[in-house]
């Protein structure tokens, strides 16, 4: 949820209970993809903070939609159920680069926080030394628990700015709640971006793993996005594929 000079207030002149407002609300931001199926909703503090009405009606409104399956409550908290939208294009960029592992059986995790990023991921932003920004972590880890592949991305305030869906995820920066940003690439093109990206190979170390470094802009050359992804080469492969488009 993002932290915004003019909170997210229920629409007034509803006639509805006030819960029943914050249930609307907060389905909708289920519904735009900004908390994917099956991750965690933010705390219930976190939620009354972001509408600004009591932990109470926070628990009405999720109470709604549980009964509705739109929310689950299981020892991890509640969590989304209702499907995501589809993705415009299937074959289009995922995010973070190398997110799908070669091994089926491998686990990832992922989180946010709000931190000043690496100093080369601030250069390549435009960002000014230690000035804190959205900073995405994820590791792809296999059944023994060996480390595959690890990622870690810094927006820009650009990003930041413009993609609302992104915007959502400061409030819930704390390095500890899952945050998977699949269809961050979905969200900056339905925010109007067209994205261009540049991916660079080079080996790390004894050439056990290799880095990726993907730079991702937008068509008024803007950063948006860069990542660096590790792979356990020894372990793990990473496998690109491409789409061409018809003839004609």
């Amino acid at each position: 949820m993002a932290r915004t000079t003019t909170p997210h207030h229920p629409p007034q002149g509803d006639d509805r209970p006030l819960y029943a407002r914050v249930a609307s609300l907060l389905l909708d931001e289920l519904r735009d993809g900004t908390i994917p199926p099956g991750e965690r909703l933010p705390a219930e503090r976190r939620l009354a903070a972001h509408f600004e009405v009591s932990r109470e009606t926070v628990r009405q409104a999720l109470e709604v939609l549980r009964r509705s399956g739109l929310v689950a409550t299981d020892r991890r908290g509640s969590h989304a159920t209702l499907p995501g939208r589809p993705v415009e294009a299937p074959e289009s960029l995922t995010f973070p680069v190398g997110a799908r592992s070669v091994d089926p059986c491998a686990v990832d995790r992922a989180t946010v926080t709000w931190e000043a990023p690496p100093p080369e991921h601030a250069q390549a932003l435009g960002l000014a030394p230690h000035r804190p920004t959205l900073v995405h972590r994820y590791r792809s880890v296999a059944p023994d628990g060996r480390s595959l592949r690890t990622a870690v991305t810094s927006f820009s305030t650009v990003a930041l700015t413009e993609v609302a869906e992104l915007a959502r995820y400061r409030e819930r920066a704390d390095g500890a709640t899952p945050a998977q940003l699949r269809r961050a690439y979905d969200w900056m093109r339905k925010a109007g971006l067209t994205l261009h990206h540049r991916d660079s190979i080079t080996q790390v170390g004894d050439a056990s793993s290799v880095r990726v470094t993907r730079r991702v802009h937008d068509q008024y050359a803007r950063p948006l996005e860069i990542t660096d992804l590790v792979v356990n080469a020894e372990r793990d492969a990473l496998v690109y594929e491409f789409t061409l488009p018809a003839a004609g």
